[in-house]
């Protein structure tokens, strides 16, 4: 690595599983860049329930991963591994992480960054790569939606619902979206969906008025599982994210059968490089556009100093943000 770098490095690491405050500032050792991989001078650091999880101790890093958290960034390249092509010292990236990002430098492999939009800021493109991975890969590559049909989103207010939203509409779809306040409803409206207060409807029954969902994208699980499958036309799709509510549910598979239901999902942080490298391929392609256009762009909640991760969990956990949470590392 350049002469120039440090060898320390500001940091947060989980001191212990736990709640937001074992959250704690450490130096850490600059991480060096092996084969394939990048060295990212971190500016800003996205936050993610993926995070909280692995703090509390319920979502383990992958082997060699870095145990400190942080699933994405953005930043400019500061080293460049053995065998890396297409990028340079100095390059604005912002990338998907398989840990680390709660750092003033990660490494990660090349090709599972992708440059910053043009005319985007270095704070909105931290807010990309866990999101639209996660979005892209499962309501088009998995859940295979289309222009025409009717998607919707549970928790549209969340990062990924933000994200779900306007990708979803850009691509033709007819969106609605959950979500728990009228805040949280004018949001989603504002972005395209129809939106749909938990707390004083049923989606099952706005959706059921409508013809059913064609596709549902979910990270509640728990009572929502079957409500889903109820909430679904003949031969939709649910695909799975999360489990705020838990992963366990009683469902009746005849209806499964005799409706031709697909049920499905996915996670992201332990899929192989190559798949999240032809996840990243997708986006470069087809969604970089829409943002470097301005047509998609990320909703952007709140930020904190790298210091304040325990504040910016607490925020996160008490569910009344809107988009995305970012830290900022750098200055």
């Amino acid at each position: 690595m350049s002469a120039d770098l440090p060898t320390m490095m500001r940091a947060v690491e989980i001191s212990a599983p736990g709640g937001p405050e074992v959250l704690a500032p450490c130096t850490r050792p600059v991480p060096v860049p092996g084969h394939g991989q990048i060295l990212i001078r971190v500016a800003y650091a996205g936050v993610n329930r993926p995070d909280a999880l692995q703090r509390a101790g319920s979502y383990a890093p992958p082997p060699g991963a870095s145990p400190l958290p942080g699933l994405e960034a953005s930043g400019h390249v500061a080293a460049v591994g053995p065998g890396v092509t297409g990028w340079q010292v100095g390059d604005a990236v912002c990338a998907l992480l398989p840990g680390g990002g709660y750092a003033e430098y990660v490494v990660t492999p090349a090709a599972h960054a992708l440059p910053v939009p043009e005319g985007m800021a270095l704070r909105e493109a931290a807010c990309l790569p866990e999101t639209f991975f996660t979005v892209w890969s499962n309501v088009f590559m998995r859940g295979g939606l289309k222009a025409g049909e009717r998607f919707l989103v549970q928790g549209g207010s969340s990062g990924i619902g933000t994200t779900a939203i306007q990708l979803a509409r850009a691509f033709g779809a007819r969106v609605f979206a959950t979500a728990g306040s009228a805040e949280k409803c004018a949001a989603c409206e504002g972005l395209g969906a129809t939106a749909i207060n938990y707390r004083e409807a049923d989606f099952v029954q706005v959706l059921a008025a409508e013809g059913g969902a064609n596709l549902i994208l979910d990270m509640v699980g728990g009572s929502y599982i079957p409500r889903n499958i109820k909430a679904l036309a003949d031969d939709g799709r649910l695909v799975m994210i999360a489990f705020l509510e838990g992963p366990k549910a009683e469902l009746n598979f005849a209806q499964i059968m005799a409706r031709r239901l697909l049920v499905t999902g996915s996670t992201l942080r332990p899929q192989s490089d190559l798949a999240k490298a032809r996840i990243a391929g997708e986006l470069r392609e087809k969604v970089w556009p829409l943002l470097a256009a301005g047509t998609v762009a990320p909703v952007m909640d709140s930020e904190f100093a790298l210091e304040e991760a325990a504040a910016a969990h607490a925020r996160m956990e008490g569910s009344t943000h809107v988009g995305k949470i970012v830290l900022r590392v750098a200055g």
